[in-house]
């Protein structure tokens, strides 16, 4: 595989097979794919309905998200490049909003060094990698047997899967959210679980939408609408698919839990990684 406009041979970069059936090279210390994966789907809901994406021209309210999955309003950076799409960028309305896998390293400067705003939303390494196994295994090839537990756990140890290591990934963004606050939001799945008004309300004041004192419904109405349990039921996340990649909406809500990997480590699983996230973060500040 090669990309000719950056004269860029992935063939002569170091290469590992993920979960054996995704080839991945690796570039800068990360792992990449020439495949698009999809991102965070709370926050993309969020960030929908903070946004005021929810209205239709004529200036009727329409809710866009049981109209199409928040994927498929919010596109990956990568998508645009994958599919030579980045002349499109410009056509958009603004505001414009994406998601991106990238680390942060990985940034064009264009973003780096613009007043566009950066949310990044981080969760504990062993419920990030419960939710990777399933997520993966629910959209492998059709008669394909599930990829087992103690080889992805394996592989997500040692940094080999898309876009990993996944603490060096985290680490680049928590460490720029502390030098530029007002550029880059650090949030963290645990505390969007444990404190959602406090957090959707700190999201759209760094959005520059914030909610007033006396916005309680709107805050309440932002959360009703990006809930795991309504987005999940949704007739279009029931039964519909994502319209570039073709991947079932179903595949993004199984359980939304905190704490999931309890349901599937061993003791030593848990040590392991444990010891890994400690010594990645020390004296970072960062806990998850």
């Amino acid at each position: 595989m090669a990309c000719q406009e950056e004269g860029l041979l992935l063939d002569e970069y170091p290469k590992e097979k993920f979960w054996e059936i995704l080839d991945l090279y690796q570039l800068d210390g990360y792992w990449y794919s020439g495949d698009v994966i999809p991102g965070t789907t709370w926050l993309k809901a969020l960030c929908i309905c903070i946004m005021g994406n929810q209205r239709k021209n004529d200036g009727d309210e329409v809710d866009q998200l049981e109209v199409k999955n928040p994927h498929d309003h919010i596109k990956c950076l990568e998508y645009f490049y994958y599919f030579n799409l980045l002349s499109k960028l410009k056509d958009m309305q603004s505001p414009r909003v994406f998601n991106t896998h990238l680390p942060y390293s990985a940034l064009p400067e264009s973003i780096k060094n613009s007043e566009c705003k950066i949310v990044y939303i981080a969760r504990n390494p062993k419920d990030t990698f419960v939710s990777l196994w399933h997520f993966f295994n629910q959209i492998l090839p059709p008669n394909t047997e599930p990829y087992p537990l103690e080889k992805a756990y394996d592989s997500f140890i040692k940094g080999i899967h898309l876009f990993g290591p996944f603490h060096d990934h985290v680490l680049e963004y928590w460490q720029e959210s502390l030098k530029n606050p007002n550029k880059l939001l650090f949030l963290k799945y645990e505390d969007l679980k444990r404190d959602p008004k406090g957090e959707v309300r700190k999201l759209a004041s760094f959005l520059c939408r914030p909610f007033g004192d006396e916005d309680n419904d709107e805050v309440d109405k932002v959360l009703w609408r990006s809930s795991f349990e309504r987005l999940k039921n949704l007739e279009v996340n029931k039964n519909g698919k994502l319209s570039d990649s073709g991947v079932p909406n179903s595949s993004f809500f199984r359980l939304g839990n905190v704490g999931d990997w309890q349901n599937c480590f061993t003791d030593e699983m848990k040590q392991g990684l444990d010891e890994i996230t400690c010594k990645k973060f020390e004296g970072s500040g960062l806990d998850l």
